[in-house]
């Protein structure tokens, strides 16, 4: 038995607006819970005073207000970092959502033109596995049941034939295989 080469995919953005979207929306959560978090520390520290030195002075200001710059600076850093981060994975986790849905978009839409003879191929690790499984299942059943009606018009057809059917029967007949024939591809 001849082994069927792997599907493999190697193009990231699939569906680009669905992807750019979802990772737009990671990155807005991520930038939110650095700003609520940033918020948060600088409002449970306004009551508290910090000394430090300022050019070899001794200066006592509000805690909120001494740690604002390098929380801000650490907050761009952490979130930079976080965002690239978070690129990379929601990139990958929507390559595996996207690219199957994508294929199942492009092979149902043969299925739709009669193409029965299409499988759905999805790579091993891709999500939704058993869906593609279940909708190849359901076109190999279509197909032999299609197979089965042709089957079954040509042996009217030819029984049709044999017993000196009138010429419309015939060609009625004959007319449904070939509408068969030009529906779907079996």
């Amino acid at each position: 038995m001849a082994r069927e080469r792997q599907y493999k995919r190697r193009q990231y953005f699939i569906k680009k607006d669905y992807q750019f979207k979802f990772i737009l929306r990671f990155c807005i959560l991520v930038l939110a819970g650095g700003f609520i978090s940033t918020g948060l520390l600088f409002l449970f520290s306004r009551g508290t005073l910090t000394s430090t030195f300022d050019q070899s002075r001794l200066v006592v200001k509000s805690t909120a207000f001494a740690i604002l710059p390098s929380l801000l600076l650490t907050n761009v850093i952490t979130l930079i970092l976080i965002a690239l981060a978070t690129i990379g994975v929601v990139l990958f986790l929507s390559h595996k959502i996207a690219g199957p849905m994508f294929r199942f978009e492009s092979d149902l839409k043969q299925i739709g033109k009669g193409d029965l003879t299409t499988t759905i191929r999805l790579r091993e690790k891709d999500q939704i596995t058993e869906m593609a499984d279940s909708l190849n299942q359901m076109t190999q059943s279509l197909r032999g049941k299609v197979q089965a009606l042709e089957n079954e018009v040509e042996q009217v057809l030819e029984s049709a034939m044999e017993q000196g059917a009138p010429d419309k029967v015939v060609h009625d007949l004959d007319h449904l295989l070939q509408d068969i024939g030009r529906h779907f591809i079996i």
